[in-house]
This record gives structure tokens, C-alpha cells and sequence, in this order.
């Protein structure tokens, strides 16, 4: 970066540049829910206390979206003492987020290079902690069969409804009208006060201690960062005209 890299803490890989996306987005945000779109996060797992899952209702969603520690289940306090508990251990901890999108119509996204999916993860991965990404049963697909992940459909007051959701509301690339679920594995805080091991700019070996104010756990201020970028990938796709007729989207952008 010849020489504008701040290695102190401060420069572009801070979480500060957070602040701009999150303020942005909150019109973009407001734009989607006027259309009946919304977006909302919770904390599905911190340590070893674990949230239930989206039972795909919008109401579901949209409570979670008033809510300063967000999640489905009364398990706040269980969270915070894992965080209370890493603390006092002069340690951090990570954690896994689950993003619901409902409201959005099937036809979004493209089948190569602007898929949902790409899209996403990539708005994702720009983000700091996030380490890993995945839609519908993700990973725990490798352990069924087609019988079981296959999301069968039924027809409901003339539009079609889904019976479950293992795809994630995304076939192809594409939305399929489903509520698009997905996770993000968010790593711990790697500045924590215990003796570590490092080089120095010598490339010589020694231990270092850090001082100053850090995070313990990411997962509480790293939601509305993924709702931001995911309104933003949303807006995106329209803007490129990867969203072709979708009259829902028609005034979005004006």
C-alpha cells in the first residue's frame, strides 16, 4: 500500500469503514421495505448457545429489526455471559449470524457471474470477521439425499409455495420467491489480551500484549453491517439491470 496502510489498527482493514456502508444503506434499507421487503438478522450461535432457526414468517423478521440484540429465542443473557465469560479470560469468541430476506420476488439474480449467491458472499466477504458463508441447509446438504433436500411445491391462493426451504429461496442463482436464508461464520476478535506470538518489522521473533479498547464478540455489531450489505447487493442487482420484469422493483432507484 506503499506507505498508507495504517498498521496500527486504524487504516482501510478497520471496522470503522463500517460506519460509511451502514449509514448509506439505511436509505437503501428503507427503500426495500417500502416495497415489502425485508431483511433481518439474528444471532444464530455464540459459544455454545444456539438460537433456533427462521420458521420463515415475516413477522418473525420484521420484530427482529427493532431489536438491539436480536434473536428468536429469550437467550440474550446466555449470550452475553459467553461474551462475560471470554472476558474475564482475557479471550474473544466468534460466532455464526442468519439473515432472512422475505418479500423478494423470484426472477432476481443471474445465473453466472450475478448470481444471488455470488453477489451476496462477495458483499459478505468484504466485510471484516466474516469467514464463511451459506445458503438453505449449506454444508448440512452434503449429508442428505435429493428426496430429502429437494424443496417440493404446492400451489396457495394461485401462487406457488415452497414446502421447505433447503435451496434458501435461490435455484440457479436465482430467487425463486422463497425467503432467501443464509449464514455467516463470524471469527473471534483476534486483538485479545493474552501473551501471543508474533514478529516484528526487524522479522525478528517475539510476544506481544496489546492494550486498549477491543471487541470480544463481533456478532452484536456485525448485523446491521451484513442487513447493509445485503440491501446494497439488492439495490445493486437492480441498478445493473439484473432484475427484468419485476414490476415490484419498478420505482426502486427514482
Amino acid at each position: 500500500y506503499n506507505g498508507y496502510q495504517d498498521y496500527r489498527g486504524g487504516g482501510h482493514f478497520s471496522g470503522r469503514i463500517t460506519a460509511a456502508l451502514v449509514a448509506s444503506a439505511s436509505i437503501l434499507i428503507k427503500a426495500l421495505q417500502d416495497k415489502g421487503i425485508y431483511i433481518g438478522t439474528h444471532i444464530k450461535k455464540c459459544g455454545n448457545v444456539i438460537d433456533k432457526d427462521f420458521s420463515l414468517d415475516a413477522l418473525e423478521v420484521k420484530d427482529l429489526i427493532n431489536k438491539d440484540f436480536p434473536t428468536i429465542n429469550n437467550i440474550e443473557e446466555d449470550i452475553k455471559n459467553v461474551i462475560k465469560k471470554a472476558k474475564e479470560n482475557n479471550d474473544s469468541v466468534g460466532g455464526i449470524l442468519q439473515t432472512a430476506i422475505v418479500g423478494l420476488p423470484s426472477g432476481v439474480g443471474n445465473e453466472w457471474f450475478s448470481s444471488v449467491e455470488g453477489k451476496l458472499a462477495n458483499a459478505c466477504f468484504s466485510i471484516g470477521g466474516v469467514k464463511g458463508i451459506e445458503f438453505g441447509s449449506g454444508f448440512e446438504s452434503a449429508k442428505m439425499t435429493g428426496s430429502t433436500w429437494n424443496d417440493n411445491m404446492s400451489m396457495k391462493d394461485g401462487n406457488v409455495n415452497f414446502l421447505s426451504n433447503h435451496a434458501g429461496g435461490i435455484l440457479g442463482g436465482i430467487s425463486n420467491g422463497n425467503e432467501i436464508i443464509f449464514r455467516v461464520a463470524v471469527k473471534p476478535v483476534p486483538s485479545i489480551f493474552k501473551q501471543q506470538q508474533t514478529i516484528d518489522i526487524f522479522e525478528k521473533e517475539t510476544e506481544i500484549l496489546i492494550e486498549g479498547r477491543h471487541d470480544i464478540c463481533l456478532c452484536p455489531r456485525i448485523i446491521p453491517v451484513v442487513e447493509s450489505m445485503t440491501a446494497i447487493t439488492l439495490l445493486d442487482l437492480y441498478l445493473q439491470n439484473k432484475i427484468s420484469n419485476i414490476n415490484n422493483f419498478s420505482e426502486i432507484g427514482k
